[in-house]
């Protein structure tokens, strides 16, 4: 059973500072930056520049309402932009990028719109975010896709700090970069890989039971392999579309943490549940009370 998940987009100026930020929340499960509600139907990072598409900088947001709200994807939103301004944030200038709200849902359109005319009532200025239905939205250039992620220096107008990870402080670079920010280990290297000891695996996040050594085998595959997990509800199934291709991507329920995927190449045609060693931690069965 999947998760229902809902789609946001958002424009702050640049999309790489906005992904960043908006990728740490809670209950964000996915991000992907583009070009948003132009005219042009094959735009490129090139032809938005000049200001003549129409196209604005946008991060689509994949989000699991029940970890985390609209409204508090606004609030957080609303923390990284200047609300005031027109077709600017911080050093960046032009239509491209311009702020904007644009939703996919018609259940979000009064969320946004009630939002928006809250804000105005506390501002002594007026806000010049756009509210609209998404009416295109093209993926940009693989180099733009998390960026700061691959390029930590890189120029970002939006202060990161303002997230707080406090909840992730336990946390090493990698376990964070794969629980939160969905990336993979590389294949054969994880510490749970070619591991067989009797016990059970951990959310690395809060210690919830995710598999037990029972389930686990050998796939060959370069990640832990599972056949299920502990307790069906201790999952959540998502649909990846990332990298061009269609997958069933699995967090945990309760932190929301990125696991890894499940396929149908178990044996016997069981799943086999693809996890990412980072996300786990093994409790020997004797310390298992």
């Amino acid at each position: 059973m999947f998760e229902k998940q809902y789609v946001i987009y958002l424009a702050g100026g640049c999309f790489w500072g906005v992904e960043a930020f908006i990728s740490r929340l809670q209950g964000v499960n996915n991000t992907e930056v583009g070009y948003a509600n132009g005219i042009d139907l094959a735009p490129t990072y090139e032809k938005v520049c000049t200001g003549k598409t129409g196209h604005v900088e946008t991060v689509k947001v994949t989000y699991n309402p029940k970890i985390i709200s609209l409204v508090e994807i606004l609030e957080n939103f609303f923390k990284i932009i200047d609300p005031y301004v027109k077709n600017r944030q911080g050093s960046d200038i032009g239509t491209q990028y311009r702020t904007g709200i644009y939703w996919q849902e018609e259940s979000q359109k009064d969320i946004v719109i009630n939002f928006l005319k809250s804000k105005q009532k506390e501002a002594s200025e007026k806000i010049v975010v756009e509210a609209y239905p998404i009416s295109c939205f093209y993926p940009a250039e693989a180099y733009h896709q998390k960026y700061l992620e691959k390029n930590p220096h890189g120029y970002c107008h939006v202060d990161l700090n303002l997230i707080d990870d406090k909840e992730f402080d336990h946390l090493t670079r990698e376990e964070y970069e794969i629980t939160q920010l969905a990336m993979t280990e590389p294949p054969f290297s994880g510490k749970y890989d070619n591991f067989f000891e009797d016990g059970v695996y951990v959310d690395v996040i809060n210690g919830e039971i995710l598999f037990s050594s029972d389930d686990k085998f050998d796939s060959g595959c370069g990640w832990p392999a599972f056949s299920k997990p502990v307790k069906e509800d201790a999952i959540t199934k998502h649909r990846d579309f990332s990298h061009g291709t269609t997958r069933v991507e699995v967090r945990s329920s309760k932190s929301n943490a990125h696991l890894g995927h499940v396929f149908n190449d178990g044996p016997g045609g069981t799943p086999r549940y693809c996890i990412n060693s980072s996300s786990l931690k093994f409790i020997p069965k004797k310390k298992n009370k």
